[in-house]
């Protein structure tokens, strides 16, 4: 089994900043791309970015510009995203995915993580 898990989710005040990180953890041979998503009520869930496995970030979201920077690291299976000057309209869920290769053998599949509820308001 291969297990995203999400943390740092928190309610906080606009201008605020939080970090969230993504864990993966369970057995597979390699983890590819990792990507933050979310969803806001009400709305389809959105790409905030992808972060490949030598550290370039792609697919990043206008929303995110000068705000929002995003990392990972190999050695620890983990992805990190810190958002700073937060808005309301940031309110919403974020999401990990990887791309996660279970065995030498096998063809890449998607995982998801729960998720974890951003909240800015005042």
């Amino acid at each position: 089994q291969v297990q995203l898990v999400e943390s740092g989710g928190d309610w906080v005040q606009p201008g605020g900043s939080l970090r969230l990180s993504c864990t993966a953890s369970g057995m597979f041979y390699s983890i590819g791309d990792m990507s933050w998503y979310r969803q806001a009520p009400g709305k389809e869930r959105e790409l905030v970015a992808t972060v490949t496995t030598s550290g370039e970030i792609t697919g990043y979201a206008d929303f995110v510009k000068g705000r929002f920077t995003f990392s990972r690291d190999n050695a620890k299976n983990m992805m990190y995203l810190q958002m700073n000057s937060l808005k309301p309209e940031d309110t919403a869920v974020y999401y990990c995915k990887a791309r996660v290769r279970r065995s030498i053998i096998s063809r890449d599949s998607d995982y998801w993580g729960q998720g974890t509820q951003v909240t800015v308001s005042s």
